[in-house]
């Protein structure tokens, strides 16, 4: 079994370039913005990097923090995440010229978010 390390963690915010500001300023975080995907991305040294994530999308709320796990296989992991009693909350999902992701729930509906980069084997 192949690791799956933490490769990627959201944070919620009202305002995401003034969040990343923030951080920024406090922590030294490196942010690149993204407009073709209005998303704002953030590199943390020594840990995963992440992103903020708009509260305007509905399944965001302030205070939200979601990790993505890296994966092999999404379908093979959400295979495995059902039949464990975990539930499918966002199928595979292609992020352009970067790699796929999903959500799912565990058993106690946490979002939890699996990712898989472009070119991982």
């Amino acid at each position: 079994m192949n690791p799956h390390p933490i490769v990627h963690i959201e944070i919620a915010a009202d305002d995401t370039k003034a969040a990343a500001k923030f951080y920024a300023a406090i922590f030294g975080w490196k942010i690149e913005t993204m407009p073709e995907m209005d998303y704002v991305m953030f590199e943390a040294e020594g840990g995963p990097g992440g992103g903020f994530n708009p509260t305007e999308d509905e399944a965001t709320n302030p205070g939200d923090i979601l990790i993505y796990i890296q994966t092999d296989s999404i379908e093979a992991s959400l295979a495995d995440i059902e039949a464990a009693g975990g539930k499918t909350l966002v199928p595979k999902t292609e992020i352009t010229g970067m790699g796929w992701f999903a959500i799912f729930a565990d058993l106690t509906g946490n979002r939890v978010g699996l990712y898989k980069a472009l070119g991982a084997e």
